[in-house]
């Protein structure tokens, strides 16, 4: 339940920020793609989000492994091939973090080249 709810955070956030969401938890085997939205201009954001109530283990940045980018870039592949229907659309890549507690901890939002 607490990733359900650091998402739907997360979700508002993006919302906030005047973004469109299009879908969540998009899956293909062996990958995920937290949210997919839209801005404004017509970009798609591909987010991952990762929380951590504490940094004892690392923190919600450093959890994502070059493996996790992998799958979300061909995750976002898929999405914009069967979805979309093209692979030339602008699109991002993105971790939003949340350090602490869901509901209150401390947001990040990280552009991932790829």
């Amino acid at each position: 339940m607490k990733g359900a709810e650091a998402e739907q955070r997360a979700a508002t956030h993006l919302e906030g920020l005047g973004r469109t969401i299009q879908a969540r938890n998009y899956r293909i085997p062996g990958g995920e793609i937290d949210i997919v939205s839209v801005d404004g201009a017509g970009t798609l954001h591909f987010t991952e989000v990762r929380q951590r109530g504490q940094d004892r283990f690392g923190s919600a940045l450093e959890s994502v492994t070059p493996r996790k980018l992998a799958l979300m870039q061909r995750a976002a592949l898929t999405y914009l091939t069967r979805e979309v229907g093209r692979d030339d659309v602008p699109c991002r890549l993105e971790v939003l973090t949340i350090e602490g507690p869901a509901e209150t901890g401390k947001l990040r939002l990280v552009p991932i080249d790829f």
